[in-house]
């Protein structure tokens, strides 16, 4: 192509000179030149217009518009766009203007050259109209070019499809006068910014309702480019429009299917996950949700597998969750865990009982509501509530169905469609599962919290030996269970056992190990053993069903979980102030004595149960009154930076018992918040007693000789010390009780005996002998002359028992002072 055609054809790719009409104005826009084209093109001749303002040859919509554009002329250096003219013989004549300064040596112009060009002769832009049209005619994509004040200058008759009307309706007319109810402003804002920047805005997303779907929201997407002269004065923008509301609904889908998938589920409570449900379709997918679920599987129960079998058979239903987009209507007035009750053969409960989906894209205005017992009054009809447009979709899992979630629009006016309603079934679907597992996981967690609960003492039993406190933390905290105990026992001669234990392990296994040992060491507590005796007898037991257990296929078994167990036990007596205690693989307690000070006991380290080693070995020691003895598990000082080193353990726990002094209760709770996360490493418990002392009036003291006639001395000292006592009510039993045990010794045991009374919760009558043999419990004939002593006596106290020490055994036998008596 020559450089001629080249020129040529950039002639006819812009504003053409040579089908463009001149006319000449003034500094004032006054007309001082007048040539035979324009008056060829408007009809007038020079004399007509002479002399007048340019204004007067404009219709008055664009003739107002003459002082902002001869200001922007002077601030721009010029000017092009739509202008319509009154012709001399009272027609208008859309022509398009550009208006050029003639310059003189810098200064401001005093004069304006203005080429016309009728829009119905000539191509006045950058192509000409048939080339436009022929180009675009058949585009689906939506074509318009707009004037430096963004009006209609051309646009081809695929943009009618997005509204406006057609394109000669559009000429010379802006956005907003076309389509009122679109948001042309933020459209017009981005046309201004091209055409001031330059730069084209691609791709820009715009949603809203156009007049042709008031009740669909449509997305469009737009590209915007800057039109330049010759000079690079922007001349208009140049935009298209492209249809994208199907994938813009399709990324809506997903994006309510990931809000779905972020949401819903994230705790196992199944109240919790069910109003998930319900706040993350509103309002993304509809105005109204409503959850209901049968009454069983909020207990955590397991519903009928399938669907269920007729309405007239449908369990009750539980409200689980709602939510609404504005006001409340009478739907959401049923409060959570409130029963929800439908009218017979509803769709609500068809949904249920048959478990299949139904959708009802416009509903009867006069029909009346489903829902029945509705707070307020009689049902309302669909029409007085708003809702027009509705699907319920049943939840099922793992073939069984849990519920119902309904689904209403209100303020949406645009119906439920069939991709609403499939995308309504795949994240109620995925609800359902998370509601499923939060409902077995309510049922194993409700079984576990039974079986935990009575497994750990819910509270102390009366003594006043020790003043005591606990708390309890386990690794495991959705289930609530640990391996980890504690005890308080109460024993004889106002004596009290403590106890704390260790399973390793989690979960319900290590509970079940954990409540077999602990019923273990309370039933070896009873027989008065020695602590290292108890931990011998008990690391019999761990290893002999270890051995039973352990040839089994299953290893998890409650006696293959406590081989490696740990345990404390100690023993405390309150007249003496004497504490035995021994370990089995166990942290050695702490110690804090009356002035503040924390020790540590010098406890013999024994082997850990069923794994065999070195015998157990106690060691006794005597603790002042107040003493706190702080008893726990290794999970108090383990972390995971330390692990379990003892050394820095123990660092770290007595730092936080010299820094606190406060009640023992609230001491217990602050010594594991300081040293425990709130997601502790391991189970912690920790057990804390504080000493006390019986004074010397609590108890009374006899040396006997071995003389039956001691006996009745026996009787008339236990009877004065009783009355000092203010306790005359219990003189006839404990007489008998003290002749009895005084008899037995004297006549089955050696050695000297010792009378010994103590008051506390309870009357305690013990009587020491040097013999090693124990009495038995015998149930005599009518015609047996004796045998009736102990049988008497434990008939009259509330408990009674034998005791072996060093130097012989101790036959007791207890009274409540806090029960009536008998």
């Amino acid at each position: 192509m020559g450089a001629s055609e080249e020129r040529d054809g950039a002639a006819q790719r812009r504003f053409d000179m040579a089908d463009a009409a001149p006319l000449l104005l003034d500094a004032r826009m006054t007309v001082t030149s007048w040539t035979a084209d324009a008056e060829r093109l408007l009809g007038y001749r020079p004399a007509e217009v002479l002399g007048r303002s340019a204004a007067d040859l404009l219709l008055p919509e664009d003739a107002a518009r003459v002082p902002d554009l001869a200001e922007r002329c002077r601030n721009g250096g010029g000017w092009a766009g739509l202008l319509s003219a009154l012709h001399r013989d009272g027609h208008a004549v859309r022509l398009m203007v550009r208006v050029v300064p003639v310059r003189q040596g810098g200064r401001p112009p005093p004069r304006w050259v203005v080429l016309l060009a009728d829009l119905a002769g000539g191509p006045g832009w950058d192509m000409s109209r048939s080339v436009l049209e022929r180009m675009n005619a058949s585009s689906p994509v939506g074509i318009a070019i707009v004037d430096t004040d963004l009006r209609y200058v051309w646009s081809n008759a695929a943009l009618e499809q997005f509204g406006g009307g057609p394109p000669h309706q559009r000429l010379g007319r802006r956005l907003a006068d076309i389509q009122p109810g679109l948001d042309t402003e933020r459209l017009e804002a981005q046309m201004r910014q091209v055409l001031q920047s330059g730069e084209p805005v691609v791709a820009y997303e715009h949603v809203g309702r156009v007049r042709s779907t008031p009740h669909r929201e449509t997305a469009h997407s737009l590209s915007f480019i800057r039109l330049e002269d010759d000079h690079g004065h922007p001349i208009g923008v140049y935009y298209t429009v492209v249809d994208v509301t199907e994938r813009y609904r399709a990324r809506q889908r997903f994006a309510l299917l990931d809000r779905a998938g972020e949401h819903i589920g994230r705790s196992l409570d199944v109240l919790q996950t069910t109003q998930e449900l319900a706040d993350v379709a509103v309002p993304g997918l509809a105005d109204l949700v409503v959850v209901d679920l049968l009454e069983s599987v909020l207990k955590g129960a397991e519903p009928t597998p399938g669907p269920l079998s007729g309405t007239d058979a449908v369990p009750p239903l539980r409200r689980a969750g709602q939510q609404s987009a504005g006001a409340q209507i009478p739907e959401t007035a049923v409060a959570i865990g409130a029963a929800a009750t439908y009218t017979a053969d509803s769709p609500p409960i068809r949904c249920l009982a048959e478990g299949e989906s139904w959708r009802e894209e416009q509903l009867d205005p006069s029909a009346r509501e489903w829902a029945t017992g509705i707070p307020g009054g009689p049902a309302a009809s669909f029409l007085e509530l708003g809702l027009h447009s509705v699907m319920i979709v049943p939840l099922r899992a793992r073939g069984i169905t849990l519920g119902i979630t309904t689904f209403y629009r209100r303020h949406n006016k645009e119906p439920f469609a069939e991709d609403d309603l499939s995308l309504a079934e795949e994240f109620v679907g995925r609800a359902a599962l998370c509601v499923d597992n939060a409902r077995r996981y309510t049922r194993e967690r409700d079984a576990a919290l039974v079986l935990q609960r009575n497994l750990l003492p819910h509270r102390f039993p009366e003594q006043d030996a020790v003043e005591v406190a606990a708390c309890y933390r386990p690794a495991d905290e959705l289930t609530g269970l640990a391996g980890d105990w504690f005890d308080v026992i109460p024993l004889s001669g106002a004596r009290v056992a403590l106890v704390v234990g260790e399973v390793a392990g989690h979960g319900i296994d290590g509970a079940a190990a954990m409540g077999r040992l602990r019923a273990a060491v309370q039933t070896l507590a009873d027989l008065d053993l020695r602590p290292e005796e108890v931990l011998a007898h008990l690391d019999d037991l761990v290893s002999r069903a270890a051995r039973e257990e352990g040839s089994g296929a299953d290893t998890r078994t409650s006696g293959m979980q406590a081989v490696g167990a740990s345990c404390l036990y100690a023993v405390y007596d309150p007249v003496s102030g004497q504490c035995a205690m021994a370990g089995a693989g166990h942290p050695t307690p702490a110690i804090v004595a009356p002035d503040g000070t924390v020790s540590f006991a010098e406890l013999p380290h024994g082997p850990a149960l069923g794994v065999g080693g070195l015998p157990f070995e106690a060691v006794e020691f005597t603790l002042a009154e107040g003493s706190v003895l702080a008893l726990h598990t290794d999970g108090l000082i383990a972390t995971p930076r330390t692990g379990r080193d003892p050394d820095a353990g123990r660092e770290r726990l007595q730092r936080a018992l010299e820094a606190h002094h406060q009640p023992l209760d609230g001491l217990c709770r602050t010594i594991v918040d300081d040293l425990v996360p709130t997601r502790p490493y391991d189970d912690v418990a920790l057990l804390m007693a504080r000493t006390r002392r019986l004074g010397a009036e609590q108890v009374a003291t006899w040396d006997l000789p071995l003389d039956p006639a001691v006996v009745a001395e026996a009787r008339k000292a236990t009877t004065q010390q009783l009355g000092v006592w203010g306790l005359d009510e219990l003189a006839f039993t404990t007489e008998l009780v003290v002749s009895e045990l005084v008899t037995n010794a004297i006549r089955h045991a050696s050695g000297p005996i010792r009378l010994r009374l103590i008051t506390e919760h309870a009357l305690v009558c013990e009587v020491f002998d040097g013999g090693a043999t124990a009495p038995h419990l015998r149930h005599p004939k009518t015609t047996d002359e004796g045998g009736r002593g102990l049988f008497l006596i434990s008939q009259f106290t509330q408990r009674w028992g034998t005791r072996y020490t060093s130097e012989g055994k101790i036959i007791w036998a207890e009274q409540s002072l806090t029960e009536p008596a008998m």
